[in-house]
């Protein structure tokens, strides 16, 4: 049976669309032509019964649409707007945070900017300078989208192994791709016996040797590169393999470290050749 939906909370909804929007209140009242004053006591609840005109105008210019109707209760809605993650948090004088902002609780000083810029993020608690604040929020817009991308990949992005398309069966391979087909990261592996490296008979024994890990540029420091040695690690405990062998350097050695691997107390050199341009570059002697 069919009836009416439930009381919106217009101040919510315009909050969640702000927020799709990356809008201030500022912003959207310059975008809808409805005064800033106005917005503000909609979203706090102080506006019980605003004008529709006033209330499609905003909607419109946050990228919403006003609909009227009746739904089946039971029934599941195809796409809900997701809330704004720091709803419930207030500051200091009970004040909801912006909307289009992302905030986050400040429970020590290195979740405080304000305490990076003023270098006492490391010292006692007894002599920080100032109180901490109950949360924080990002400003910089460009930060703010690099960091809202950087969730989302984080979310999205899925690892599986490649196999066939040419690979020999001693290869092992890796990716991490978006849910569009978007290749952001990859590790390569292939596998030795132990017996062949000494020069003895070949047996069942089994090791792997890591090639490489490649994550893209900005997609970097989000926990790939450990997910794919970790994968790595994971179909090395299906095939019965005990043993991995790496050589890294910069970067790689403290993500390798993070994993598990442990330095060797035999290490090899590391060796490099650079060619000379080919001999028909040169001239005759």
């Amino acid at each position: 049976m069919a009836e009416l939906t439930d009381a919106v909370d217009l101040g919510a909804a315009l909050r969640a669309l702000r927020r799709r929007a990356d809008l201030s209140q500022r912003e959207l009242a310059e975008r809808s032509g409805v005064p800033q004053a106005t917005l503000a006591r909609i979203e706090s609840g102080r506006a019980t019964d605003p004008r529709f005109r006033t209330v499609e105008r905003l909607l419109r210019a946050a990228g919403g649409e006003v609909a009227v109707g009746v739904r089946d209760t039971s029934a599941t809605a195809d796409r809900v707007l997701p809330p704004v993650p720091h709803e419930a948090l207030r500051d200091e004088a009970g004040r909801r945070y912006p909307a289009h902002l992302d905030v986050w609780e400040v429970k020590e000083p290195k979740d405080w900017p304000g305490a990076w810029w003023a270098n006492w993020y490391n010292l006692p608690p007894a002599r920080w300078p100032l109180p901490l604040p109950p949360a924080t929020y990002e400003r910089n817009r460009r930060h703010r989208d690099r960091r809202r991308r950087a969730m989302e990949i984080q979310r999205t992005v899925r690892l599986r192994r490649v196999t066939g398309g040419g690979l020999p069966a001693t290869s092992w391979r890796f990716v991490a791709e978006l849910p569009g087909g978007e290749l952001v990261g990859e590790l390569r592996a292939h596998e030795r016996s132990p017996h062949l490296v000494d020069g003895d008979d070949p047996g069942e024994e089994r090791e792997v040797v890591l090639d490489g890990v490649l994550v893209a540029e900005g997609c970097r420091r989000l926990g790939i590169g450990r997910r794919l040695v970790g994968l790595l690690a994971d179909e090395m405990d299906r095939s019965g393999i005990r043993t991995a062998h790496a050589i890294a350097e910069d970067t790689g050695v403290d993500l390798l470290l993070a994993c598990g691997y442990q330095f060797k107390t035999s290490r090899p050199w590391a060796l490099r050749l650079d060619r000379r341009p080919a001999a028909a570059n040169w001239p005759s002697a």
